[in-house]
């Protein structure tokens, strides 16, 4: 029996089946805290379990609370001592890491095979995100916010912490000029981001106007319609950043590239072979770098943030209650009218 009450839970089913449901609420461990979520981001891996009941090879096979992109306040902090203090408003790293003996770089844990992420049908059972009212999550999740950081603004803290990893991959940004292909939430975070690295020019691809225009609104110099692919190649781009997650894009991100430049391929492409040109990235000596998730660089954005200097309030462009669930997650699923769409769980019953 649990001392803290149900709670309703955005729960994916299988393919088109979202429910909001009342789930029970277990008792923390001695180094968990109990969170009240004020805000959660929908992100594209929360769309793809609802259309399609999958993340590529993450298929549900129970029903899970999705969710990984949350922040809120402390309910009833650890009774071990560690972490945030009751009432302290938090935003959360949603990984947890577990051995393994599959290598990868001990100072790069977004490599490891071992990480459970929030939200994820990777793993049976799954690890249940934080779309709920309360959850209950270890306090090394936990990212205390300092004064005057508004939760809906620290609600882009995880996307922008994918966003700042990438820009981190394509090395010091001072005096470059950036292509960004895809002006989705993570492409105009990464747009945000360069500008705060020192990027002089920042050039926007994407296919719709309301993604251009925010991108614009967080730094662009210059936005390009994505068809324009004459355009594009023209850019000319010390680094690119492709976040569209498709092969048109990498197509394009490889075209506007300079001779010898660096392409960060932040964009999830489906599994399979891809139809890009790859002779063109040889001979011309491209850097690809692949950008996984990220690692401590949500503090980094957090504190970017409170101080002002990483502008990213207008990716944010909707916010609908639990009692809109679905009508949330149908704007989000449109990238030609959205940003970021927020889920309010303040109301919650």
């Amino acid at each position: 029996m649990t001392s803290t009450p149900a709670t309703p839970a955005v729960v994916a089913h299988g393919v088109d089946d979202v429910r909001v449901d009342h789930i029970a609420v277990r008792d923390p461990a001695p180094d968990e805290a109990v969170v009240e979520v004020t805000y959660g981001g929908i992100c594209g891996s929360d769309l793809h379990y609802w259309r399609h009941g999958a993340v590529g090879q993450s298929v549900l096979r129970e029903p899970m609370v999705l969710g990984h992109e949350i922040v809120g306040v402390v309910a009833r902090a650890a009774t071990d001592g560690s972490g945030p203090p009751r009432g302290a408003a938090v935003a959360v790293h949603p990984a947890t890491h577990e051995h393994t003996d599959v290598r990868f770089p001990p100072d790069r844990p977004n490599l490891s095979p071992g990480v459970r992420y929030l939200g994820s049908a990777a793993r049976l059972p799954h690890t249940h995100g934080g779309f709920a009212r309360r959850v209950v999550l270890l306090t090394r999740m936990l990212r205390a916010l300092p004064d005057g950081l508004d939760l809906r603004t620290a609600a882009l803290a995880e996307p922008a912490g994918v966003a700042w990893h990438a820009i981190a991959r394509a090395g010091d940004l001072t005096g470059k000029r950036v292509l960004v292909v895809g002006c989705g939430p993570i492409g105009s975070l990464a747009v945000a981001v360069a500008r705060r690295a020192g990027a002089t020019e920042i050039v926007a691809t994407d296919l719709h106007d309301t993604p251009l225009g925010i991108a614009r609104a967080v730094g662009a110099t210059r936005t390009l319609r994505a068809g324009d692919t004459n355009a594009i190649a023209a850019v000319d781009a010390d680094v690119v950043v492709e976040s569209s997650g498709n092969h048109r894009g990498l197509t394009s991100a490889i075209a506007g590239a300079t001779r010898g430049g660096t392409v960060v391929m932040v964009g999830l492409l489906p599994d399979g072979e891809q139809p890009v040109p790859i002779a063109s990235a040889i001979t011309r000596e491209l850097h690809l770098i692949g950008s996984f998730r990220f690692n401590d660089e949500i503090d980094d954005v957090i504190a970017a943030m409170a101080d002002g200097s990483l502008h990213v309030d207008p990716i944010v462009t909707h916010t609908f209650g639990l009692d809109r669930t679905l009508d949330a997650f149908a704007v989000a699923a449109d990238a030609a009218i959205s940003g970021k769409v927020l889920l309010d769980f303040t109301e919650a019953r």
